[in-house]
């Protein structure tokens, strides 16, 4: 649903066309069972974006 909206809003509302994947590769869900494991991903999610220069996958 996410792309088909995506695709839609570039071709009838001017939205900027991407050129690279929409979605990342090896990409999974996990689920909260925890308040450790909530904890961890809450600090993942945190300071990830400042070590996306130096991530392989960024690009």
């Amino acid at each position: 649903m996410t792309t088909k909206q995506y695709v839609d809003g570039v071709k009838y509302h001017h939205w900027q066309a991407f050129s690279g994947k929409l979605w990342q590769r090896n990409y999974w869900e996990h689920i909260i069972r925890t308040e450790q494991s909530l904890r961890e991903i809450a600090a993942y999610i945190t300071t990830n974006p400042a070590q996306w220069e130096t991530d392989t996958l960024h690009t």
